[in-house]
């Protein structure tokens, strides 16, 4: 919901006003229904706004309180913000509007930044203290809201996107080595804070960061489950587990319900959207409106699942919506699904979701969608094999499963000035599973995924793609207190029945068991994956620019190899390598990136 920017002085002078209406005007796809500016002393904040909650213009942002001398701007949906409300009013709150806004900033006001805490929901916020001149910026827990930073010495930019700081101005474009050698290694992810460009950073999931008027500032990162069993539930049996799962989704789903507008379903048929669907109905939601999408057939390999979705929309009874796409459809939505993305994304189904959501955006301002359970419940194929190795061997062992390639790989693709010095993608993750916590190898596994890797690929995807259209996707299963609850649940019911076992057991209780028996599906995208046709002639046409040859990111012998057999060079994972090198410059070139 929403799209904010801003920009903070440290030097005394007061903000660039038309830096600021730039990267708000940039924003217009993610809040098509209104726009907004604020601004005092060495800060100034812009806003474009989705109407979800409160459709009156007294939600409009950026949003003053000037009893409390405090104003911000707000991107997400917190779910509980009624209850928040009638808690606040009780605690002598007074109240202008009915919109989730006016809740964060109350909020903020009586509690500080432990406001937080209380929140049920996905968001990116900043306030602004007119009084002390201390500017606040925070992120939801799992990162589902997005905020991109662009600091120099004497400001501070932030945006809802990427795209939005660099129509802002004045950013430092150069790639940035350590987030070029995750890009290669993790499948195009480059975590938190970083990105490909130098000049632009990401604020942390569940991180509250404090910017003082010099520029000084502090983070605090205010959740991280545990992944260990917990006492009280020693006791608790497998069933048991299973109705905790399914009543634990079930407030999850009945929570992204809240909106003064229709709630729809993004139905790909298989078991983590069929859930959703089934538990709407469960709670009586009638004319439910479901949407899938598909793609022709490419290489012999199917592209639709229409066959299940199409049986969950007959046995619920939903209004559903299916959308076939062609393959020549996919070359010319390309460029646009690029251009709607903060940082490259390499997913087949970045395409999917932007021409879907395109069509869904024609009926519903907000969907729910499946997205996070494989991470959350450990779905992928490669998870069993983690849950095998001791826990000291972690880390290893994720790098010998996870990654696309090595650190010495590396130095065959890319040129000397760009080759990070160490291998500072194993570095990250050895870290990140030395850290306190995690009982085992898995546990340690799924904290990593669920943590990081998701944050920046899935969860970024959808809402990119998503909200280039004005079209909010909740994700139930990516709900903090489900999340603690899968964090808590023993490895072998998470492993059990192929992945996602305990899942599947609450989907059998609800599901037709052909939905939960069928094998793993995704989202194909054919033409992609199998480097076709035009999809193949604008790789070659974007790795060949002069803007590429003199960038040099790559080096010119391995390119040529790459495009002289299109379909044969794959990464550990399976992954097309030519897909993975072009869409960063696909990207780059997009983007205006010189």
């Amino acid at each position: 919901m929403c799209g904010l920017s801003g920009e903070i002085r440290f030097s005394g002078r007061r903000p660039d006003m038309a830096a600021v209406e730039r990267m708000t005007d940039r924003l217009a796809p993610r809040g098509p229904d209104g726009r907004g500016l604020w601004s005092q002393g060495p800060v100034a904040l812009g806003h474009r706004r989705l109407k979800i909650i409160d459709l009156s213009e007294s939600g409009a942002q950026p949003m003053a309180d000037p009893r409390a001398r405090i104003a911000g701007v707000f991107n997400g949906c917190v779910y509980n913000y009624r209850e928040l409300r009638e808690e606040l009013r009780a605690l002598g709150h007074d109240f202008f509007s009915d919109s989730d806004t006016e809740v964060v900033l109350k909020a903020y006001q009586q509690w500080g930044t432990a406001c937080v805490e209380r929140f049920h929901g996905m968001f990116a916020f900043v306030i602004v203290e007119q009084d002390t001149g201390r500017t606040v910026l925070a992120r939801d827990r799992l990162g589902i809201k997005p905020l991109y930073l662009a600091p120099t010495r004497d400001r501070l930019r932030f945006a809802s996107s990427l795209p939005a700081l660099l129509a802002g101005g004045d950013v430092d474009t150069s790639l940035d080595p350590v987030a070029l050698h995750q890009y290669l290694s993790w499948h195009a992810t480059v975590a938190a804070p970083r990105t490909v460009l130098e000049g632009v950073r990401k604020l942390p999931p569940a991180t509250v960061r404090v910017v003082e008027p010099d520029g000084t500032h502090r983070d605090h990162r205010y959740w991280q489950p545990a992944y260990t069993r917990r006492p009280e539930h020693a006791r608790m049996s497998a069933e048991d587990w299973t109705d905790a799962v399914l009543d634990a989704l079930r407030t999850a789903v009945r929570r992204r319900m809240v909106a003064d507008v229709p709630v729809g379903v993004l139905l790909s048929g298989g078991l983590d959207s069929s859930l959703i669907v089934a538990l709407l109905a469960d709670e009586g939601q009638d004319d439910l409106a479901t949407f899938s999408v598909g793609f022709e057939s490419e290489g012999g390999e199917e592209g639709d699942e229409f066959h299940y979705s199409d049986l969950v929309a007959r046995h619920f009874d939903t209004r559903h919506h299916q959308l076939m796409v062609p393959s020549d459809r996919v070359s010319g939505a390309l460029d646009d699904a690029v251009a709607a993305m903060s940082e490259p994304m390499m997913s087949h189904d970045t395409v999917a979701f932007h021409l879907l959501s395109e069509q869904v955006a024609k009926e519903v301002k907000v969907v729910q969608s499946g997205q996070g359970a494989d991470e959350v419940f450990a779905g992928y194929h490669w998870y069993p094999a983690m849950a095998r190795v001791p826990r000291q061997r972690a880390a290893e062992a994720y790098i010998d499963t996870y990654f696309d390639r090595s650190h010495a790989d590396l130095s065959r693709i890319l040129r000397p000035g760009l080759l990070c010095d160490r291998d500072a993608s194993a570095e990250f993750v050895r870290e990140h599973m030395a850290a306190d916590g995690a009982e085992t190898a898995l546990d340690a596994e799924l904290r990593l995924d669920t943590h990081v890797m998701m944050i920046d690929d899935p969860v970024k995807r959808v809402d990119n793609m998503t909200m280039d259209w004005g079209l909010e996707a909740r994700v139930p299963f990516l709900d903090h207190e489900l999340v603690e609850l899968a964090a808590c649940c023993p490895p072998e019911l998470k492993l059990a029945d192929g992945g996602k076992g305990v899942l599947k057991a609450a989907g059998r209780k609800i599901l037709p068991r052909e939905v939960v028996d069928r094998p793993k599906g995704y989202f194909p995208v054919p033409a992609i994956k199998h480097m076709a046709g035009p999809v193949l002639q604008r790789v070659r046409d974007a790795l060949t620019a002069p803007e590429a040859r003199t960038r040099g990111v790559f080096r010119q012998e391995y390119v040529a190899d790459l495009l002289a057999a299109p379909d044969e060079h794959r990464t550990r994972r399976g992954a097309n390598t030519l897909w993975q090198v072009a869409l960063l410059e696909i990207w780059l070139q997009t983007h205006g990136i010189r």
